[in-house]
Parts: structure tokens; sequence; C-alpha cells
């Protein structure tokens, strides 16, 4: 499926998921969580015991799985029978993806503060970061839009197109589909540290192959690029990725750190609580728009890195 997953990704990376679909039919990340939602409000009652709600999340998770990975594979049967269908079945598969989109919200970020100022900075970052934006100055803001550049390079972008060239659209939509559930699910509060469980320590396992592969890449586009630090990035990897409270999140969060040399992650604020946190990188934290622009063309040339990787993959596959 190597072919499959090469040419959604060039199709993504052109045309990205046109928002007048949004608005008019939705996308597939807003109907999964609306499955998650629902499951959610029905099975995990405060009243159950903490192994009950734990298996009640099970289950979901379990349930979640199989409709998106037997609607994956429907759809992908019924095209692939059809001439062309290889296409259309890649128009799909694109919308699993978010090379595109990812850019675009960080750069608002970094438009942001250049044109207006913290202000402006902080509500454009509120759009991709759960933390809270009033607790942070214009350095934290940036350093908030590269933390999550990194991250979601490895969960929006290399993730799904390694499950899709592994597993189809079935492997994507199953990818997206667990990957949603941790976003809305998997954190550790009162309500969701039972039901949310599994689908946690599924999605853990699911990136493990994509932050690894998310942060070499990184490290590999450094070495190309004037300016940045491929050796510090490959230092900072390996030293720090480990020491994230995330298994995942810390390779690329380190790996874009070293390469631009700043100190990412550290304590943070979320909801009014203070989560403490290793840092990524032993750099400035004195971060800037220009910084958000500089870790924007990092991203760039890592994801062509990987498109090119993957093309090459096919050619070898084909011979």
């Amino acid at each position: 499926m190597t072919g499959l997953a090469l040419l959604a990704l060039l199709i993504e990376a052109a045309i990205g998921y046109p928002q007048r679909l949004v608005d008019r039919i939705g996308h597939p990340v807003i109907w999964i969580g609306r499955l998650i939602g629902a499951m959610d409000r029905g099975w995990n009652q405060a009243a159950r015991s903490f192994a009950a709600r734990r298996a009640a999340g099970v289950a979901a998770l379990l349930v979640l799985v199989l409709v998106a990975g037997g609607v994956g594979f429907a759809l992908q049967s019924a095209l692939l029978a059809l001439p062309f269908g290889l296409v259309v079945l890649a128009v799909l598969a694109s919308s699993l993806l978010a090379q595109r989109s990812l850019h675009e919200h960080v750069a608002r970020v970094a438009a942001a503060l250049e044109q207006g100022g913290l202000e402006a900075g902080r509500e454009a970052v509120s759009h991709i970061v759960g933390r809270d934006p009033l607790s942070l100055d214009e350095a934290g803001v940036a350093r908030a839009a590269i933390e999550s550049l990194a991250e979601n390079f490895s969960d929006g972008v290399t993730a799904p197109g390694f499950w899709l060239a592994v597993g189809g659209l079935p492997g994507a939509a199953i990818y997206k589909a667990v990957n949603t559930a941790d976003s809305m699910i998997g954190h550790r509060t009162a309500r969701h540290e039972a039901f949310g469980w599994a689908s946690a320590r599924c999605d853990d396992v699911l990136n493990l192959p994509a932050s690894r592969l998310t942060g070499l890449a990184l490290i590999a586009a450094a070495a190309l690029l004037p300016g940045m630090d491929a050796r510090g990035a490959w230092r900072a990897m390996w030293r720090d990725a480990k020491r994230h409270r995330s298994p995942n999140a810390g390779w690329p969060e380190a790996a874009m750190a070293g390469a631009l040399g700043l100190a990412l992650a550290g304590p943070r604020r979320y909801g009014g609580v203070l989560l403490e946190d290793a840092f990524m990188g032993d750099g400035r934290r004195e971060a800037s728009a220009a910084d958000i622009r500089a870790a924007l063309r990092l991203y760039r040339t890592a994801d062509a890195l990987l498109i090119t990787l993957l093309a090459l993959a096919f050619l070898a596959l084909q011979g």
C-alpha cells in the first residue's frame, strides 16, 4: 500500500481538506468523535466501579476499531475494483492526513505575533494547544506553537501515513480513530482515567514507530538546512526524549528543540494546573515568531524527506 500512501500524501499536501467540505459534510475526525462521545456518555457512568469503567473503555475501543476498520475495508475493497479506484481511494485517505492544515495553523500563530502582538498570538495558539493562553508570554506562545508542530507532525502526518502504507485505508482509519479517542478520553482525570485507559495505551503503541521516524526525519532535515543544528538535534533526542511524560511526543519535540537551539516542553499550565515535565533540548527559552518560521521550514523539509523515502520504497517494491 505504499503507492496509496504516497498518492494520498501528495494530494493532501496540494489541496488539503477544503473548509467548504467541513462545513457541508464534516470530517472523518468529527464523525469518529461523535461515536466516541456517544459511548463516553452512555457507558462511562460515574456510579460504576473503576474496574467496570475500565472494562467499558476496552469495549468502546474494540467497537471503535471494528467500525473504523470495517468501514475502511469496505471502501477500499469496493474502490479498488473500479477503474481509477486507487485515485478515489487516495483522495479519501488524504482526509486522514494533516500536512497542509498543520502548517497553516502554526503559520497563523507566527503571523499573529508579527502583526498583532501578544494578544493576537494567544488567540491564535489557543486553537492548536490546550494550555492556558493567558499564562503565556510571547516566548511561551512561540514555544507552544513549535511544540504543537513537532508533536502533530508525528501524530497527524507520519503516523497515519505509516499505517496507510502498512495497512491501507483500514490501517489508517483505525489509527485515526484510536488517536482521536486518546485526545478525547485518554486523560488522567477523574472521569476518564479508567474509561480512557485502553485508548491511551493503544495510542502509545501505535505511535511508537512514527514518533521515532519523525525525530530522525527532523534531524536529517536539519542537516540539509543552513542555520540548523543536526548534531544538537541528535543529542537532544537521544538524551531527552525518554524523559518526556509521553513515550512518543518527546522524540520529535526534542529533535526540533535541538535543531533550533531551543528548550521546549518543561512546566506548562493546563486548566489552571501546573504540569511538571522535563525540558526537551538545552537551548534558549526565549523563542519568537522567527523561530516558528524556522520550525516550519524544518517541518516542510522533513515532510519532503519522508515523502521521498516513501517514493523510494514504492519504486523498490515495484522492481
